[in-house]
C-alpha cells in the first residue's frame, strides 16, 4: 500500500532517464513549433485562400469553394508545366544517382589526390545557384556562346539550345544534374564506406568478383542511400524554380512554355496575374502531389537486406 506524501515533503526527483527524455523533448519542441510556424501554418492559409477568388488588385475577394481546382482540369498551362515538371524528374534524377554512384566508386579506388577530387566535384554544389544559370546561359547562348563554338570548330550546325523548344528542357536538366552531383557523390560515398570490407572479402574467397560484388554486395547495401536520394533528388525537381527563371528572363517560361514548371507557373500566377487564390490551389496541387510520391517511393523502394 503507498502512503501519501506528508504536507511539506520534498517532491519526489526525476530519476536520470526521465531528466535526459525531458531534455531531449524541450530541445525537440523548438524545431517542432519552427516547423508548425513556417510551414504547417503556411499550407493551411494557402488551402484557405484557394477557396476564394482572391486577387490583391480587387476590393472584393468571394468565396468560390473548390471552383479554382475546378479549374485545373481545364487550365492548358498547368497541364502544360506538369508535364514538363514530370519530364524534368524523370530525365534528372536517374542521371544524377547514376553518375553520382559511378563517380563515387571511382573516386573510393583514387589513392592520389582523392581530397582534392571531392572538392572539386563538390564544388558546383556550393556554387549560387543564379552564378551558375547565368554561365550555362552564356555556354549553351546561340549567338556566342562556347558550345556553338566548339561545333562549328567540329564542322557541325550551331544549335538554339535554351531557344529550341525542345532542347531547352534538357539543357535545363543537365545544369540541375551538374549542380546536384556533388551533393550526390558525397551522399554515395558515405554509403560506401559504411559498408563493411569484411563481407566483399568474403564474397571474394567464394570466387565472386566484379559486377556479381557490386550487384549482390553493394547495391543492396546502397539501398537506404539510394532512396534518401530518390526521394530529395524528386522533391526538388518537382519544386524547380530558380534555374528555370535565371535561364531564360525574357521568357521566364521557355520557348512556347518548354520549360515552364509547376513553381515557376504558381509565380507567374501569383505575381504577374496577381491571382493569388488561384496560385494557392496550385501550391496546394502540387504539395499533393509531392506528398503522394514521396510515400509511393518509401513504400517501394525502402528493402530490408540482411547478411
Amino acid at each position: 500500500m503507498t502512503s501519501a506524501r506528508l504536507p511539506g515533503a520534498p517532491a519526489r526527483r526525476l530519476n536520470i532517464r526521465q531528466r535526459q527524455a525531458l531534455t531531449a523533448y524541450t530541445f525537440l519542441a523548438v524545431p517542432l513549433l519552427f516547423f508548425l510556424i513556417v510551414r504547417f501554418l503556411p499550407t493551411l492559409s494557402a488551402f484557405r485562400l484557394s477557396l476564394f477568388k482572391y486577387s490583391i488588385l480587387k476590393d472584393d475577394q468571394p468565396f468560390i469553394g473548390l471552383d479554382n481546382y475546378a479549374r485545373l482540369a481545364s487550365d492548358e498551362n498547368f497541364h502544360k508545366a506538369l508535364l514538363n515538371t514530370g519530364l524534368y524528374t524523370v530525365i534528372g534524377v536517374p542521371v544524377q544517382i547514376a553518375l553520382g554512384l559511378a563517380v563515387a566508386l571511382l573516386l573510393g579506388r583514387a589513392r592520389l589526390f582523392q581530397g582534392l577530387l571531392r572538392a572539386l566535384y563538390f564544388l558546383p554544389y556550393v556554387t549560387p545557384v543564379v552564378a551558375a544559370a547565368w554561365v550555362w546561359q552564356w555556354l549553351f547562348s546561340p549567338q556566342f556562346g562556347p558550345i556553338n563554338t566548339f561545333l562549328v570548330w567540329l564542322h557541325l550546325p550551331p544549335q538554339n539550345f535554351l531557344n529550341s523548344p525542345s532542347q531547352a528542357l534538357p539543357v535545363t536538366a543537365a545544369l540541375v544534374v551538374w549542380q546536384n552531383l556533388g551533393f550526390q557523390i558525397v551522399l554515395f560515398l558515405a554509403g560506401l564506406s559504411a559498408i563493411p570490407r569484411s563481407l566483399y572479402e568474403a564474397a571474394e574467397l567464394d570466387g565472386a568478383s566484379g559486377w556479381r560484388l557490386f550487384v549482390g554486395i553493394t547495391l543492396p547495401l546502397l539501398n537506404p542511400t539510394i532512396v534518401f536520394s530518390v526521394v530529395t533528388g524528386t522533391i526538388a525537381y518537382l519544386q524547380l524554380f530558380t534555374q528555370i527563371v535565371n535561364l531564360n528572363f525574357t521568357d521566364q517560361g521557355g520557348p512556347l512554355g518548354s520549360t515552364l514548371s509547376v513553381a515557376v507557373y504558381i509565380y507567374q500566377m501569383a505575381f504577374g496575374r496577381y491571382e493569388m487564390g488561384y496560385a494557392s490551389a496550385l501550391t496546394v496541387a502540387l504539395f499533393v502531389i509531392i506528398m503522394l510520391i514521396t510515400l509511393f517511393q518509401l513504400r517501394f523502394l525502402t528493402r530490408r537486406f540482411d547478411y
